[in-house]
């Protein structure tokens, strides 16, 4: 079986779009996004939509898909249930789904963690991905599972 390309020549379909006039580095959340893929075992043709959008939006969305008051920083909205390939198994292509994200509520969260907007940003689409492929942080076990790969994934990033 093939492995699927490295992420510096897959070409996922990946939209952005801004509806809060943020100021962040929209090519960097774009450049992530191969190497997510590659790095999970992702077919290198997924589709993914990043949204960013006002707190008004995010609080309208938190309230509406999760039944929890107020905005928040990220949401995921699975679309295929994709799940990364298991070792010798090509990748199968489709919509991983939906990343919301709430730029100007990352930036209060971005601060407290000593973080800039970007790097925040960065951490949350990788987040985001992680939930759109079946990870979960609802015990503690999935939490340390979960967040040792995201480090993992954003470490191997900023080295590439």
């Amino acid at each position: 079986m093939s492995e699927p390309p490295p992420a510096a020549t897959a070409r996922p379909h990946v939209s952005i779009t801004d509806e809060c006039g943020a100021d962040v580095d929209l090519e960097a959340l774009t450049a992530l996004v191969p190497h997510l893929l590659a790095s999970l075992r992702l077919h290198p043709d997924c589709e993914l939509c990043i949204t960013l959008v006002s707190v008004e939006r995010m609080t309208d969305l938190h309230v509406e898909w999760m039944d929890e008051p107020g905005p928040t920083d990220v949401l995921s909205f699975p679309m295929d249930e994709l799940r990364s390939a298991p070792a010798g198994e090509d990748p199968v292509a489709g919509v991983l789904g939906d990343i919301v994200l709430c730029p100007e509520f990352v930036a209060a969260q971005a601060a407290e963690k000593g973080r800039s907007v970007d790097d925040e940003l960065a951490f949350l689409v990788t987040h985001g991905m992680l939930h759109l492929i079946g990870y979960d942080h609802a015990t503690q076990e999935e939490y340390d599972a979960m967040f040792a790969l995201q480090d993992d994934l954003l470490a191997s990033w900023s080295r590439s």
